[in-house]
């Protein structure tokens, strides 16, 4: 691929990976993240599509490149910017570079800047997590947005992330679980009230990056535990097929399309849940989640977006995303476990990982992000390649992971 890397065969050596490389990899993607994809002004600039009621931008993340149009846009700039900050923090604790931890404080504010933070509000504590709408805020994305906070707060001592962290916590239990396990997915700010989401279902279960379990933790206060418990419950008894949850949005039970990334935000929590509880039954569910991202891992080693119940395919819309969240998956399993069940599959896709990285290239826009998908033919010669944001920061999260652990 134009642009690209051709590494095939040379990320091991001696059955062992190169810590140098990769290391380098993880700088030049962090430069992109942070010099290309961070947004330095109030309001963007340049060639950038916003649509999002944000008024204060310094900081976020943009999230989508089209390559053929040379257009930037945003997607659901608060949680994407909670995942690069933590993805910035752990960089920092490989690489120790200052500017990297400076650029994660920027995108912690740009979150802090889009919460409630007026006591006296009844909304106090919530954050501003736009998504598929300009105007309405999606549960998921708030607490999508919060682990970044908690790594930064432990990272550079500021209590203040956490905190931040634990009032937007509260808000979501205050107003958004239902019970049983459910949340409401789509508050709409000015009118006060929850709106249906075109999912037209009751809600969902959210574990996004067991947030719940480690407010319970930081606080002390049972209810956070005990409603990500019962969230893991009811992901036990609605688990379909093996490791994911075909009946939930974003995934279709109609077509049995399997979103890339559903069984890492909801498998993976499952880990916390065993850890803290001793339930076995929470290691299995996360085990069989990594088995399904196992069988779902293409012969390249890649992921493609549109995955069915029998792990057929479609032929384009890649989701490098999707497996670099299957490398993190992967990895904390084999730790738990004391095993090397994901060792290859881990060493398959990040090969392919970094094959997707853009070094030589004549659009500045590329360099060092890592490729998410190959769009389908459009019947002219314009690039097909489609950047989005996610793909370089689970990348930068997968490798930070990895190369701690085996500095250490």
């Amino acid at each position: 691929m134009g642009g690209l890397n051709d590494l095939s065969g040379s990320i091991l050596r001696g059955g062992a990976m190169e810590s140098e490389r990769l290391a380098e990899s993880l700088s030049l993607a962090s430069e992109w993240l942070v010099r290309i994809a961070q947004v330095k002004e109030e309001v963007p600039t340049g060639n950038v599509r916003t649509h999002h009621k944000h008024t204060y931008w310094r900081g976020a993340i943009k999230g989508e490149y089209s390559v053929k149009d040379k257009e930037w846009s945003f997607f659901a700039p608060v949680w994407h910017t909670g995942q690069a900050v933590k993805a910035l923090v752990m960089a920092h604790k490989v690489l120790k570079e200052d500017w990297l931890l400076e650029a994660a404080k920027a995108g912690a504010d740009f979150i802090l800047h889009n919460q409630v933070r007026d006591k006296t509000d009844p909304d106090s504590g919530l954050i501003l997590a736009y998504e598929d709408f300009p105007d309405k805020v999606t549960i998921s994305g708030i607490l999508g947005c919060l682990d970044g906070l908690i790594y930064l707060s432990e990272a550079s001592g500021e209590e203040s992330y956490w905190e931040a962290a634990v009032e937007a916590a509260r808000w979501v239990l205050d107003r958004a679980y239902q019970g049983d396990g459910l949340f409401y997915d789509l508050y709409d700010p000015e009118g006060r009230r929850f709106v249906e989401y075109a999912y037209k279902i009751r809600g969902r279960p959210l574990l996004d990056d067991a947030i719940l379990g480690k407010v319970y933790k930081k606080t002390g206060e049972k209810r956070f535990l005990e409603i990500f418990l019962e969230t893991c419950d009811r992901l036990l008894r609605d688990e379909d097929p093996p490791g994911n949850w075909v009946n939930y949005p974003p995934c279709n039970p109609v077509t049995g399309s399997i979103h890339p990334r559903h069984a890492y935000w909801w498998g993976r929590p499952m880990i916390y849940a065993f850890q803290e509880t001793g339930d076995r039954r929470y290691l299995a569910c996360a085990l069989r989640s990594g088995q399904w991202y196992k069988k779902a891992q293409r012969r390249d080693g890649g992921l493609i977006r549109g995955t069915y119940r029998d792990f057929s395919t479609n032929s384009f819309g890649h989701a490098t995303s999707g497996i670099c969240c299957a490398m993190i998956l992967w990895q904390e399993l084999d730790k738990v476990l004391g095993e090397k069940l994901f060792q290859k599959p881990f060493e398959l896709g990040l090969e392919y990982c970094l094959n997707m990285q853009f070094r030589q290239v004549s659009d500045p826009n590329l360099k060092g992000c890592i490729l998410e998908k190959v769009l389908p033919p459009d019947g002219t010669d314009r690039s097909p390649y489609h950047i989005r944001d996610l793909g370089t920061i689970f990348f930068l999260q997968a490798v930070s992971m990895y190369l701690e652990e085996t500095s250490s």
